[in-house]
């Protein structure tokens, strides 16, 4: 038999020391920070019963404290201690140290003081609840930090003051802060989302934001300066009549910077007219001397040519100025700018849209985006395509019958312009960015945790399945659904963008089935095509479940996903900050089946969208009911 060199377990002693030093270190770091939480939350614990625990001697997970809660791996995910006479204050910043930490109850204790600013470190908080103790005070404008609270109780209690920005936290279905002593107007939260909302007996004042109707005027009673719906009294009208000017109070060095701000405004507009009288003297000039022997005929002027040369661009593809213009069309018959659903664009002609200046977003294999500046303030998207395989009467057919069927959450086009080799599609901007940046390191700081991915399917999946159902006769389905086409509104929903735009052989070869198109008839070709959106979708909930992109480096995220599957691994497949999150395995490998058979390789077997809708819907209410159960 031979020995085990003894070099051989030195290295390994050497090696499992520090990890198991670093283990014991953390575990010290965690009880330290727990233990000063509640020294400063109970003054006096010493005497609590033995079991009560909160000491350095003992586990908060294997020796099972009063009120805390473990996961698998040793993680603390709750603090409940309510009704457990806590006299002290909160200390968030040792509370926000302990990390994973989803729900904090203190509920009907005797904690005073202030809530502090720090508690807006406690990013991975969903449930806050402090209700029935004696906190005063402003509420911390960190709390609107919080982006994964779902539920926050604040009830009873001394709190004055206006309410924080609590509208950005985009998954908020839980808001309670009646009885205290708030003060100010009633910020616009998303009372679609939101469950339960009370804010009653306080000192809100002024006009009540659209509920939509989903409260009743309890949520709102006992706060005699609100007005409107849906409370009784209404609100008054906004006086028009002329009001006193306020005396300026600016000093003369105000006053004097404000004088040279304009002079130097009027100086740069001097030279900007200077500089455009003499670039059309020289143009002038040049085609008097013949250097535009070209003549613009209808079908020429027509088309709208791409002004940007190789020499806007450095050697990596990337522009070297933001601006310019979308053409230098200036002359010609071209066909008139259709506009379909906004009263902000009435009246804006073709030659208008193509000077304004405009920031090239993106370009790929059929064409370039850009956002574009009105002078007037509005900002647009154009999408500009070429070659997109669809006739020009077809493409304005389809157009229209997009925004005739009026989803909420599929961007309408606002405008079009088509001719027979290009086409111009004009969109409300959207300011939030897409679902492929937000995935995949572009999210500016988001936390996107797995509520916020679940409801974006879920509001993905009810659209499509809203859309296949009105345009399902007229054979209109998406055509190139994949993340970079799902936009964010102002309020963080979802939208569908670029519905309708690409013909089937004109698709992003990426997000496309397997048998993509293989039937003849016309309506096999719209048939497949709807399964192609289905196929499309179900590599999106391949991209929330995993975090991974679609395509990379020789890397197919469909591919390697079963392959995973196959092996048994399934836990394997989906995202680490989801894992360490704590979101449920359960609902995660259900939604994973959900996209397991919506990328069947055959389109056959793929389920309709109005079946993957309901069974989105049914993942969704097991999440939320779940939630509604915690404490």
């Amino acid at each position: 038999m031979n020995r085990f060199p003894i070099w051989v377990l030195a290295i390994l002693i050497f090696l499992i020391f520090p990890m198991a030093n670093s283990e014991d270190q953390d575990l010290k770091q965690l009880k330290q920070v727990l233990v000063q939480f509640m020294d400063k939350l109970s003054p006096g614990n010493s005497v609590r019963d033995v079991k009560w625990g909160w000491n350095m001697s003992s586990d908060p997970c294997r020796d099972q404290w009063e009120g805390v809660t473990c996961d698998k791996q040793n993680y603390v995910k709750k603090i409940v201690l309510e009704m457990s006479n806590l006299t002290g204050v909160l200390d968030a910043n040792s509370l926000c140290m302990v990390q994973s930490l989803g729900v904090v109850s203190l509920k009907n204790n005797k904690i005073s003081g202030l809530l502090s600013e720090e508690i807006g470190n406690c990013r991975d908080l969903t449930h806050f609840y402090i209700s029935g103790n004696q906190f005063s005070g402003d509420l911390p404008d960190s709390l609107s930090q919080l982006n994964n609270l779902k539920r926050i109780d604040i009830s009873n209690n001394n709190f004055y003051g206006e309410l924080p920005d609590l509208p950005k936290i985009s998954g908020l279905i839980s808001f309670l802060a009646q009885n205290n002593q708030l003060d100010g107007q009633i910020p616009d939260f998303d009372f679609s989302n939101l469950k339960v909302f009370n804010v009653s007996n306080n000192n809100f004042s002024g006009p009540i934001p659209d509920v939509k109707g989903q409260l009743t005027k309890d949520s709102f009673s006992g706060n005699p300066k609100l007005c409107g719906k849906p409370l009784p009294n209404t609100c008054p009208p906004v006086p028009t009549s002329i009001m006193p000017k306020k005396k300026s109070n600016k000093s003369s060095s105000q006053k004097l910077l404000i004088f040279s701000g304009y002079m130097i405004l009027s100086l740069v507009f001097v030279c900007f007219f200077v500089y455009k009288f003499i670039s059309k003297k020289r143009t002038r000039e040049y085609e008097e001397k013949g250097g535009n022997e070209k003549i613009a005929t209808p079908d020429t002027a027509s088309t709208v040519p791409n002004t940007i040369t190789s020499s806007e661009f450095k050697a990596d593809g990337v522009p070297k100025t933001a601006e310019y213009s979308l053409t230098s069309v200036e002359t010609g018959m071209v066909p008139p700018l259709v506009v379909l659903t906004s009263p902000l664009l009435m009246g804006l002609g073709f030659e208008e849209l193509l000077r304004a200046p405009a920031e090239l977003l993106a370009r790929g294999k059929n064409g370039s985006l850009y956002k574009v500046m009105l002078d007037d303030g509005v900002n647009l998207v154009v999408k500009r395509i070429r070659n997109c395989g669809i006739s020009s009467e077809d493409f304005k057919t389809r157009m229209k019958k997009i925004d005739q069927a009026k989803c909420r959450n599929v961007l309408p086009a606002v405008a079009f312009y088509c001719s027979r080799q290009e086409k111009l599609l004009v969109y409300e901007y959207q300011p939030n960015g897409n679902l492929f940046n937000l995935l995949h390191g572009s999210s500016n700081g988001q936390i996107f945790d797995w509520g916020s991915r679940l409801n974006v399917a879920d509001i993905i999946a009810e659209s499509l399945a809203f859309m296949h159902r009105e345009l399902r006769e007229d054979g209109i389905a998406h055509g190139n659904l994949k993340s970079m086409n799902i936009l964010f509104n102002m309020t963080m929903e979802p939208c569908i963008s670029e519905y309708g735009v690409m013909g089937t052989e004109n698709q992003d070869q990426s997000f496309l089935s397997p048998n993509n198109g293989i039937e003849s008839s016309n309506a096999g070709h719209a048939y497949s095509t709807f399964k192609d959106d289905v196929y499309g979708f179900g590599v999106i909930l391949l991209e929330l479940l995993t975090g991974k992109l679609v395509q990379q480096n020789g890397f197919d995220l469909p591919r390697w996903v079963h392959s995973v599957v196959k092996e048994e691994w399934t836990l394997e497949v989906f995202d680490k900050a989801l894992i360490q999150e704590g979101a449920s395995e359960e609902r995660m490998v259900n939604l994973l089946r959900v996209a397991l058979q919506c990328i069947n390789p055959s389109a056959n077997d793929r389920p309709s969208m109005s079946r993957v809708s309901m069974r989105l819907k049914s993942i969704k209410e097991e999440e939320e009911r779940s939630i509604s159960s915690d404490p």
